[in-house]
């Protein structure tokens, strides 16, 4: 213990050395958290839409000022033909055009029914699918609204079912309540796996590596002598990050702080593990930096922080289910926002921990040390 001990001395005098270091355990919780939630939303707003109006009827006007009022669409143009409309979609000015025909009023009053016709730029296809289905919501609620009347006199709906909806965990439907857990998991990876991969290889460009080898040193002493230090500003970033989630979102963790940190930790040191492991096959810090980057590309991409694991294919799912990240994340999520006790997440903390002692072992084998 006194071996480690002198080692973990050198190791935090060399860290706090090196302004960069700190400015990454104070600035980039902030920063990240600050902006990257807000820049993240994945809400579909503003959609920029196109009408031509053939029809110029009351119907027309009320069904064009609910669109508007809908929040979700900003009327670009109001074009008296479609070639017109279609020149707006072409050049990127519009989204979506909806055409409503010169009988509109009419064929409704008459009929009681006038079909609508909707083109939507799929490029995009994400806000072109949730734009036509929150445009196509609209034009249903208007149409239920005139089937509510006769004559201008209110008459009886029709009997039908009444659905009753609660959202829990997230009870007003916030992107940033789901989406601030998953960068903070985000910003443990990067500092678990860059960081700590620049460690070893560091000794090795400036020549120290060859003084510790012929020190009595143990190799599991000098690989936990460089995980310690990470391990420490890995949690001191996840408590800034914790600080900035409440300051900035209001997000307070509903389930157990000791069972979040406890999570952490093991992620923490399977993460250090990596990164170490890394360090060690490397001959330079620009080699190691690109391995890293891209195993962490991997793990950010296939985590469940963009994209939902279960709409991957089988192929995918099968690697996601095998990285530490993808359980990391979903238990993270369920301590903050579900509460989740030690025994919901036991099966994923037994994971980590075996991921943890398997990466480390690896680097401590992968180390040579000459004595």
């Amino acid at each position: 213990m006194r071996t480690l001990r002198f080692i973990l001395q050198k190791e935090f005098r060399q860290m706090f050395r090196d302004k960069t270091i700190l400015a990454m355990m104070f600035m980039l919780p902030v920063i990240q958290l600050g902006i990257l939630p807000l820049a993240m939303n994945l809400d579909v707003k503003n959609i920029n839409l196109a009408i031509v109006d053939q029809d110029h009827s009351t119907y027309a006007q009320k069904l064009i000022s609910k669109i508007g009022a809908s929040g979700y669409f900003r009327i670009v143009t109001v074009a008296p033909a479609y070639k017109q409309a279609l020149f707006t979609l072409e050049n990127g000015t519009a989204d979506i055009i909806l055409e409503i025909p010169a009988s509109f009023e009419r064929n409704l009053v008459r009929e009681g029914r006038q079909p609508l016709n909707i083109t939507a730029d799929a490029i995009n296809g994400t806000k072109s699918g949730i734009g036509s289905s929150y445009l196509l919501t609209v034009i249903r609620d208007f149409n239920r609204d005139i089937r509510l009347m006769s004559n201008g006199q209110p008459v009886a709906s029709p009997a039908g079912i009444e659905i009753a909806s609660t959202a829990w965990f997230n009870p007003y439907e916030r992107f940033t309540w789901y989406i601030v857990p998953g960068v903070l998991v985000l910003l443990l990876t990067l500092v678990g796996g860059f960081l700590s991969s620049l460690n070893i290889v560091r000794e090795k460009e400036i020549g120290t590596i060859e003084q510790i080898n012929v020190t009595p040193i143990k190799k599991w002493q000098f690989i936990l002598g460089k995980l310690i230090p990470f391990w420490v500003v890995g949690m001191i970033v996840l408590t800034i990050g914790l600080l900035v989630a409440r300051l900035f979102y209001g997000i307070v963790p509903v389930g157990s702080l000791i069972l979040l940190y406890l999570l952490a930790a093991v992620y923490l040191v399977a993460l250090l593990g990596f990164g170490l492991l890394v360090s060690t096959i490397s001959n330079n810090q620009l080699q190691s930096m690109f391995i890293a980057f891209f195993f962490i590309m991997i793990f950010v991409l296939m985590s469940g922080l963009f994209t939902s694991v279960d709409s991957m294919p089988a192929w995918a799912r099968s690697v996601a289910a095998f990285l530490p990240i993808t359980h990391f994340m979903k238990a993270v999520r369920m301590i903050i926002l579900k509460g989740s006790t030690l025994g919901d997440i036991s099966p994923i903390l037994i994971y980590e921990s075996l991921f943890a002692i398997g990466l480390n072992a690896l680097a401590i084998w992968n180390y040579r040390k000459t004595q």
